[in-house]
This record gives structure tokens, sequence and C-alpha cells, in this order.
């Protein structure tokens, strides 16, 4: 690509010349050149030399295309290759067409087919023009001052703030809306500052400030902004104050505050202050800029759901700076939300170490208090998300308990072996005071809602870490656990009694399965206590064939062993029609073919010739010793059963096998 491109510029650098002497001599110091950054130059010059105002266009267009927020699309350029900063409205017939810019530039930038975006012909440009800081003046603060003056049209001014989208004849508007703040922090003129405050003061009026709200919604952290913003009523209160808080644009704000009496402890559409936003946001300066007034409140919560104060903000978004300076003020209190959620808390949650850090050092932090519904603590986050530097930390504070429960009686341990965060887990059994086993009850979820079960029975009542770690196949979690000679491998939960081989054999988890085998301590045929059946039974009821495999392959294994109603592991095999399993367990010589089952009294054969599973029937018969004339409880056959359903090919199946069968007795 690079020595494609460098003959494309070299080509096109020689027959920019007008005469023969002219073009030898660009020819004999091209080759003397040093490749690229050469080639880009004598371009650059070349673009320069153009006449009228092609030479400027060109300038701009690389400027634009160099320093916007995102890769403008062509339209968004052309667009803004038209604004003549400070003028009322946007001129069409100054709009510059597509063609003309693209030419103005000489090859320097191209357009994406697929997305229609505008970009350098190559990244080493990028390197090239940013190595050359005398290129462009004020790049960002030209941006800033384009965007404005677009956003102070007067047609952009006339349109209703409860828009969702930029009308397709602005196509610069969304732009300019979310991205003028970036460019204003980075270069502020005079004419960009009477620009931004003549915006600011119809802020909460205007579709820029519900465009910039919208966007805040598509890119939301989970562990961020937890508010939504509708847009139905529009930006409705998100003033000025709010937005410069928002952008974080520090020399515009003493402007702001001047510019009318706020209220600055009011909050926005989306129940954040300005002081808030700023948090959320980390604007170090603005939050230093706020806090200097005196009629601010610093513990002023946000409105919507959870009410968090600006430090529970900064926090949770790990902006430590912004926490520094709220912890410098002596009114600045670690307030809990709605929920029981402090600071730490939210900090903890997210991961953020350094914040975490800062808020361990003050003695009147609880790092063991608990969210009031939940009753889940800052390490039970910590742990449940994996975040290893916050565990060590909150361990390392005195006063935590690393064995705390929820209100689903859950231990920090037994969130982190559900999750497979093997170093969490590792990290809490460094503990001699963490317990391994422990397992209480609760069947509610995070915030104390209720949490919909995966499958009948599937609670939480009594499950250990290494029950948890095994249901969720996290194979490095168990192989932890049963490291430890003090973990119990049998130990079942309460309310179905299923053991750790149990949910592994139910679940599937082959891996899980093999590394509990390892174990000699190990019991096979162990039964639930809810519906009777060994793991065995669970693997063959799911049709898990490598677990099936595994299991069999031990002469522990009893394969008979039924559930309460007398079903067999064959039975299940036969009647779910998972072929490899039923010609796996055929190849004991312990099994019994015949089993019946106590409630309807059918074997395997009957079960599948009852329901037409035709590969299943051959498999049985396979077995000289299938009973093919086991009568149920009704004195059916597994003839029988087939002729009364209509499968005919069964049908057949049986006669076939039973005129051999007699005329090999007959032989």
């Amino acid at each position: 690509m690079c020595r494609f491109l460098l003959v494309t510029l070299h080509i096109d650098a020689v027959l920019g010349e007008v005469t023969i002497r002219q073009r030898r001599k660009k020819l004999e110091e091209m080759v003397r050149g040093n490749g690229l950054s050469d080639a880009y130059a004598a371009t650059l010059t070349r673009m320069k030399a153009q006449k009228g105002n092609k030479s400027l266009l060109g300038v701009k267009v690389l400027m634009l295309v160099l320093y916007s927020g995102r890769p403008l699309r062509a339209e968004e350029l052309r667009h803004a290759l038209g604004v003549e900063v400070g003028s009322l409205d946007l001129d069409l017939e100054n709009i510059p067409a597509l063609r003309t810019l693209m030419a103005s530039c000489l090859g320097l930038v191209t357009i994406e087919a697929s997305s229609s975006t505008v970009r350098l012909v190559h990244f080493t440009l990028q390197e090239h023009l940013l190595s050359n800081p005398t290129l462009f003046r004020n790049p960002h603060s030209t941006i800033a001052e384009i965007c404005l003056t677009y956003l102070n049209y007067r047609s952009v001014c006339d349109l209703s703030p409860t828009l969702y989208s930029a009308p397709i004849t602005m196509p610069l508007l969304e732009y300019a809306s979310c991205y003028w703040g970036k460019h204003a922090r980075m270069g502020m003129t005079e004419s960009a500052k009477m620009l931004a405050l003549r915006l600011l003061d119809r802020f909460d009026e205007h579709i820029s400030a519900q465009l910039l709200l919208l966007r805040c919604n598509n890119e939301r952290d989970p562990f961020s902004i937890h508010h939504y913003f509708s847009g139905a009523k529009g930006p409705m209160r998100f003033t000025g104050l709010h937005g410069v808080s928002f952008l974080g644009i520090v020399e515009l704000l003493p402007s702001v505050l001047e510019m009318k009496k706020w209220y600055l402890n009011k909050s926005d559409c989306m129940g954040c202050t300005a002081l808030i936003w700023a948090a959320i946001k980390g604007n170090e300066g603005v939050v230093k800029i706020l806090l200097e007034r005196e009629d601010i409140n610093p513990n002023q919560v946000d409105t919507n759901y959870y009410n968090q104060t600006p430090l529970s903000w900064a926090a949770e978004n790990g902006h430590e700076g912004v926490v520094r300076i709220l912890l410098e003020r002596e009114d600045i209190t670690n307030q809990a939300d709605n929920y029981g959620l402090t600071p730490l808390w939210w900090a903890a949650r997210a991961g953020r170490e350094g914040v975490v850090r800062i808020l361990l050092e003050r003695e009147d932090v609880n790092p063991d208090q608990a969210a009031t519904e939940s009753g889940r603590t800052p390490l039970s986050w910590a742990a449940t998300n994996g975040h290893e530097g916050v565990v060590r930390m909150l361990l390392e504070r005195e006063g935590v308990d690393p064995n705390q429960v929820d209100k689903r009686g859950r231990a920090p341990l037994s969130w982190a072996a559900e999750n497979g965060h093997e170093g969490a887990v590792r990290i809490l059994l460094e503990r001699e005071d963490v317990n391994p086993n422990q397992a209480r009850g609760g069947s509610k979820d995070a915030f104390g809602t209720g949490r919909r079960q995966s499958q009948p029975g599937n609670t939480e009542c009594g499950q250990t870490p290494l029950l948890w770690a095994t249901k969720e196949g996290h194979e490095g979690v168990v192989r932890i656990l049963l490291e430890r000679e003090d973990v119990n491998p049998n130990q079942a939960d309460t309310e179905c009694g299923q053991t750790p081989l149990s949910w592994a054999a139910e679940n599937g988890h082959e891996g899980v399965v093999k590394i509990l085998l390892e174990r000699g301590d190990v019991n096979l045929n162990q039964t639930d206590i809810k519906y009777g059946r060994t793991p065995l039974l669970w693997a063959t009821k799911e049709g898990h064939e490598g677990v099936v495999k595994m299991l069999l392959e031990r002469e522990d294994v009893n394969p008979n062993q039924a559930d309460p109603h007398g079903i067999t592991p064959l039975w299940w095999a036969a009647l779910t029609r998972h072929e490899g399993t039923v010609r796996m367990l055929l190849k004991r010589e312990d099994i019994n073919p015949n089993q019946a089952d106590t409630e309807y009294g059918r074997t395997p054969l009957s079960w599948a010739a009852g329901h037409g599973h035709v590969a299943v029937v051959k498999i049985l018969l396979e077995r000289q010793d299938v009973s093919t004339t086991a009568l149920d409880h009704e004195s059916q056959t597994p003839l029988s059963l087939a002729l009364s359903r209509g499968y005919d090919e069964v049908v057949k199946i049986l006669r076939d096998n039973s005129n051999s069968r007699a005329a090999h007795l007959g032989v």
C-alpha cells in the first residue's frame, strides 16, 4: 500500500509540472527523496500553490479530517466547509461540491464507500501532518467556532428541542452538538467563547442539548450513568450551567455563572445537578470552581432512582482527582443512597482500585457496610466481579468479615466461585478464617426482588462455593477449591440434595466431572433428595454423552440404579432418543436392558417402540437378552404398543426380529 501510494504521489507531482525540463527536475528530486515523507511534503507544497481558494480549501479539509472527534461523513464535511464563522444562517451556495473539495486535496484524502466517511489516504499521512505543528493554526478552536456558528444559526435554533435526530437538511447538526465541547476544551478563542455563551444561554430549549443527552444514552457505561434520557419532553432544566459542567469547559464556567442568577443545587431532566455532572464526568476544574460557591450543597443527591451524592458518582466512575477534591471539604459526608449503597460500595463494585484506596484511608468509612435491601457488602461485589485488587485491599482492612452473608445467604467466596473468578477465589482462600464450605439458603436477587430459576428446584438453598463452581462449569475454581483438604466434594445443597458431581453431570460440564472423578472420595451413586437421581441418571436424561462415557468407565458406578419411579439411565436414554448413550449403556455387561419403570411397567424397548424411535429400537434389539414380549401394567407388549400407535416401521422391525429369533431357536 505504501509503495503504491508513493508511486502515485510521485507521478502526480511530476505531472504537475508544465515543461519537460521542470518534470525531469522534479523526477530527479523524487529519486533523491526519503520516501513518503518527502512525497507528502511535495504534495502539500503543490496543494498550497493552487490558484484561488483551492489552496485554503485543501488545508481546511485536511484540518477537519485530521482533528475531528470522529470520522466525518462527506455531507458533514461539506457543510462544515460552508460555514462562515459568525454568520446568522447557512448559505447553501457557499457549500463546496464534493468533487471540488476532493480535488483540492490532491489525493491526500479518500471517501470510504461503505460508510461515506472521509479519511486521510494513509495513517502515515496523519503522522506527517501531526509532526508539522505550524501547518494548521489553532485547529480545535477553529472547529469549535464552526460548530458553534452552525448551532447558533436561526434555522437550527428554531428546531423543536424534542426531535430525536437531526433533519437530513442539517447534516452537521449531530456532530456539532456532540463535539463542540471537546474542541472548545482544547482551544478557545474569544469568538468561540461568545458563540458558546450565546448557545448556553438557551441551552435547555435547544436541540443540541437534546442530541447531546441522547448520545449520552447510547454510550452509557453499565457502571456509569444509570439514568435514562427519554427525550420525549426535550432537555428540560438541562441548562447552560449543567451543559458546561457536563462538557467540562473550565474556561467558560465563570462567565456562565455570571450569566444569570442560578440555583446551583437544581436538578435537570435526568435528576443531576451541575456538580453531579462534573463528578460523573471527572471534570476536576469544574468541581473546584463550583465548590468555591457558598450556595453549593456538596451532598445534594440526584433525584432519579438511587439518590447518589457527587462523591458517590465520582467514586463509582473512578475519578480519583474529583474524589480527593470533594473529600477535602469538611462537610462532605459518606452517606449512602436510597438502597444503602455507599461511595465505597459503588467503587468496589466497579473495580475502582484508586478510589477504594482513598476511601479506605478514611476513619469514617465503614468497609463492611452492606446495602439495605440486598445485604451485600463492598467485598461481596468486588468478589462477584472479579476485582482482585479491590478484594485484597478490603481484606487488608480491619473489620472486614470475609464470611459475611447477604440476604440470599451468600458469602463473597460463593459469588466469586459462581462467576469463575479464580484470582478472587485464591485471595479469599488465603484467609485462614474463610469457610470454604459455607452454605446457606436464599432465593432473592442482588436487590432482593426475586430471581427466575433456570430449572425446577434450582434454588440457592445450601449451595457451597464448590456447588456454584460445578454448576457453572468453572474448572479452574473447582480445582482450587478441591486443593483444600477441608472441602467436602459430596456436600449436597439443601433444596434439591444434589452433589457437585450431580450438578456437573446434569449440566454436561465434562471438564468438571473429570476433575471430580479424580478424587477418590467422590460418591458416584449418591442420589438427590428431590428427584432421587444419580449423576448418571442426570447425564443420560440430558443427553450428555461425554459425561455418560466418563461415568460408565468407572467400575463402581451402578448403571441400573433407578429413581423412585423405577426409571433407569437406559430408560431415559431410550425415551429421549439419545442413541449414543443407549449404545454405551448396552456395552456394560451388568446392565439390565429389561428393567421396567414402576408406574407403567414398561421396559426401555416398550417406551422406544411406543414412541416410534426406530433407531433406538434397532440398537436395543442388537442385544439378544432384550425381551420383545415383556408386558406392561396394561398387558401390552412393545409390538402391540407400536401397532396401536401406527408406527409401521417399528412394527416391521419387531416382527422381523421375532421371526429371526424363532428361526434361530428352530435351528
